[in-house]
C-alpha cells in the first residue's frame, strides 16, 4: 500500500501477481472476492472519475499496478461465474489503520503532530492550489465497511466501482476539524516536496453513479462529524476500535 514504492518489480509481485492468483484461486471455486482498488488509478483527474479507461492514467508504480489488475480483471469479467468487485477507495481515513506508519490517513498524521508540538502541518502552494487547499475524496472507514457488506450481500452484482463521498474537500478542512477538537494549536505549511512534484494527486472526487446505480443508499458520514468521532476514539483507544457487542 505504499504508494511512494519505485521498486516496480516488488510492486507488480505484490500488487498484480498476488492479487492474479487470489482471482484465479475464487473464480475456480467460485467464491465472492472483493478487492482493493484505487482511485490512483484516476492520476490527475483531468479526464473526470468515471470507471472507465478515458479517466485513467497512472502516475506512478502503485497506480501502475491496479490498473494493471483492473484491466486484467476487466478481460475475464464477461466469462466470470461468481462475483468479483473492485472497489476504488478514494482518501479512506478511521479506526485501525494505526500499522500504516506513513501511508496512514493525514487525520491520523495530524492528530499526533498536535499531540506532540500543538501544531499540524500541510503542504504549502502547489500546481495552482493555495496553501492547504489541495483536495480529497476523503471516506471515512465505517462508510466503506458499510459499501463492502453491501456488495457481500448482493453476489449478483460484479465489476469496478469508486467507493468516496462524491465530494472534495480540502486538506484544510480535516486540520481545522483537528484543531477544533483539542481547542487550540497552530496550522503551519510546509514547502510542496520536490519528489512528489508530477506524480501528486491536487484534486480527486469519486463519480458515485456507477455506485449508486448498483443499488447502494447506505449514504455517507458527513467529513466534519466523522473528523471529530475519529478524535474522539484516539483520544480514548488510541485509534483502536473496540467491538462492546
Amino acid at each position: 500500500s505504499d504508494t511512494m514504492e519505485y521498486n516496480g518489480k516488488y510492486m507488480m509481485e505484490n500488487n498484480f501477481e498476488y492479487t492474479k492468483n487470489v482471482l484465479h484461486f475464487c473464480l475456480d471455486r467460485k467464491i465472492q472476492m472483493m478487492y482493493a482498488s484505487s482511485a490512483s488509478t484516476y492520476g490527475s483527474g483531468a479526464h473526470g472519475f468515471r470507471e472507465e479507461p478515458a479517466c485513467e492514467e497512472a502516475l506512478n508504480v502503485y497506480a501502475f499496478s491496479k490498473l494493471f489488475f483492473d484491466n486484467y480483471l476487466r478481460r475475464l469479467l464477461p466469462q466470470a461465474q461468481s462475483q468479483v468487485v473492485g472497489l476504488r477507495y478514494f482518501n479512506v481515513y478511521g479506526p485501525q489503520e494505526n500499522h500504516k506508519g506513513k501511508m496512514a490517513s493525514m487525520i491520523y498524521q495530524m492528530y499526533n503532530q498536535w499531540k506532540a508540538e500543538h501544531k499540524v502541518r500541510l503542504f504549502g502552494e502547489y500546481a495552482g492550489y493555495g496553501p492547504g487547499e489541495h483536495t480529497r475524496d476523503f471516506v471515512y472507514v465505517k462508510d466503506v465497511v458499510k459499501v463492502n457488506f453491501y456488495f457481500w450481500e448482493h453476489p449478483e452484482i460484479s465489476g469496478i466501482f469508486n467507493c468516496g463521498t462524491g465530494h472534495a474537500h480540502q486538506f484544510n478542512t480535516l486540520a481545522k476539524a483537528v484543531l477544533n477538537h483539542f481547542g487550540s494549536g497552530e496550522l503551519e505549511y510546509v514547502p510542496f516536496p520536490e519528489v512528489l512534484k508530477g506524480k501528486y494527486q491536487s484534486f480527486t472526487e469519486a463519480d458515485d453513479a456507477n455506485l449508486l446505480a448498483a443499488g447502494y443508499d447506505g449514504g455517507f458520514t458527513p467529513i466534519e462529524e466523522a473528523a471529530e468521532e475519529y478524535c474522539q476514539l484516539l483520544d480514548k483507544t488510541g485509534g483502536y476500535y473496540v467491538y462492546e457487542g
